[in-house]
This record gives C-alpha cells, sequence and structure tokens, in this order.
C-alpha cells in the first residue's frame, strides 16, 4: 500500500480473507472490494473493472514498487508509447536476492488499459495477449516466500489449483508425467537455469519445484481415481 501511495487510486481485491487485510486496507486509504472471485485472475479483473483511471498498474500483496519505478511509471504515463509495459521482478528467495536462473529473468506485464483483461483460470494467471509491449527500465521488488513452510504451503496449494486447470482441459496425467516431467524439471532449473551456481539455495529450489510438478500431477490422477 505505502509503496503504491503515488498512484491516482488503489484498489483491493480481496477474496473473503480474515486476517484484517480489508481493515488495513482502509484504514490505509484504499477502495477494497470483497468477495470479487475464487481466482485471483477474477480478482484483478473485478479491480480493473472497478477502477476510475484509465491505465491499471497490478501488485500483488507480495511485490513492492520501488520509488524508481513510481518515477518512471508517472514519466510514461505522460505519453504512453506502448500499449501495455512489462517491468522485471527482482526475486528474494528467504531474503536473498536470486541473481541466476529463471529467479533473474522473470518478466511480467504489469502496466496496461483498462480495457484490458486477465484470463481465467486457477494458478499462474495472465493477461490476455497484447502486441505491443514496451519495457521498463527500472524494476518491481518481490518477496514470494515468508518462510520455508511457506514455501511448501504455497506450492501445495497451487499444485491443486494447477491440477483443476489441467483435469478441465481434459488432461489427465500419465506415468511420464509423474516420473520424467519431475526429474526434467528439476535438471532445467539445477543445471541448465544455473542453478548449481546458488549452492544450497538453488539445490532447495531446484527440489521443491520438481516436487511441485510431481504433486500437480499426482493431485491430477488422484482426479482421476475419483471418478473410477
Amino acid at each position: 500500500m505505502a509503496s503504491a501511495a503515488f498512484a491516482g487510486e488503489v484498489l483491493v481485491a480481496d477474496a473473503g480473507s480474515a486476517d484484517g487485510t480489508v481493515e488495513a486496507a482502509r484504514a490505509a486509504g484504499a477502495t477494497v472490494l470483497e468477495r470479487t472471485g475464487p481466482t485471483i485472475a477474477a480478482q484483478r479483473n473485478a479491480a480493473i473493472a472497478a477502477a476510475r483511471h484509465s491505465w491499471i498498474f497490478a501488485l500483488d500483496a507480495d511485490e513492492r514498487i520501488t520509488p524508481e519505478l513510481a518515477a518512471e511509471l508517472r514519466a510514461v504515463l505522460s505519453a504512453p508509447a506502448h500499449a501495455a509495459y512489462r517491468v522485471r521482478r527482482r526475486n528474494f528467495y528467504l531474503g536473498v536476492e536470486q541473481t541466476r536462473g529463471g529467479w533473474a529473468r522473470d518478466w511480467v506485464v504489469r502496466l496496461f488499459g483498462k480495457d484490458r483483461r486477465y484470463v481465467e483460470r486457477r494458478v499462474h494467471e495472465g493477461l490476455e495477449p497484447i502486441a505491443d509491449v514496451g519495457d521498463l527500465a527500472t524494476t518491481l521488488l518481490h518477496h514470494p516466500y515468508r518462510t520455508l513452510g511457506h514455501h511448501v504451503e504455497k506450492l501445495q496449494r497451487y499444485a491443486e489449483w494447477g491440477a483443476e486447470d489441467l483435469w478441465d482441459r481434459g488432461v489427465r496425467a500419465t506415468w511420464t508425467d509423474l516420473s520424467l516431467r519431475p526429474l526434467g524439471r528439476f535438471f532445467k532449473a539445477y543445471l541448465l537455469g544455473g542453478g548449481v551456481l546458488d549452492g544450497r539455495v538453488g539445490l532447495v529450489q531446484a527440489g521443491l519445484g520438481a516436487y511441485a510438478g510431481f504433486l500437480k500431477y499426482a493431485y491430477l490422477w488422484a482426479r482421476e481415481q475419483k471418478q473410477d
């Protein structure tokens, strides 16, 4: 909330939390939309529709806008040259910035016109395709996990949501999905992605990434067993 104070309007899309988020957001001056939908995409779309201004910057609760990014956003919006803009996230894992692998090449489209919407899916929601996307020079801070336990809890929830998305698309878990796919994900992150250069942190990240891939297809397999 504090990092977005420069904006002309701050909206918080809440999905029915019970941890004081609504009260804290309102006390900080935000317009709060309660029970905006079961998915992150639905929550984002509800906030976009309610916004008063013509440009949107989508911000997650675990992200922070730096003063440099705030200044760049003001400059860009004074004379926009593209239909949307993407920004690179600086990812921090358990307090340590990640400078190698996919964590260091994390670009997300976050600045766009109010006429755009997010594609509805349970996990890894994305903005609808936009042909004309520019790059912002400054960065967005991202602290996705408070603790290792929080990481495990979050990946389990996302694995279950991901399995539901696959089920809805008619995908079913195969032997390869449950065995070779997680191994491939591990070696891609650890060896090809440079995780090996990060020592034990890279090993933990690659291992948990492989586990998340396995768990997603395990949930999908369990859903299929339930249907039999």
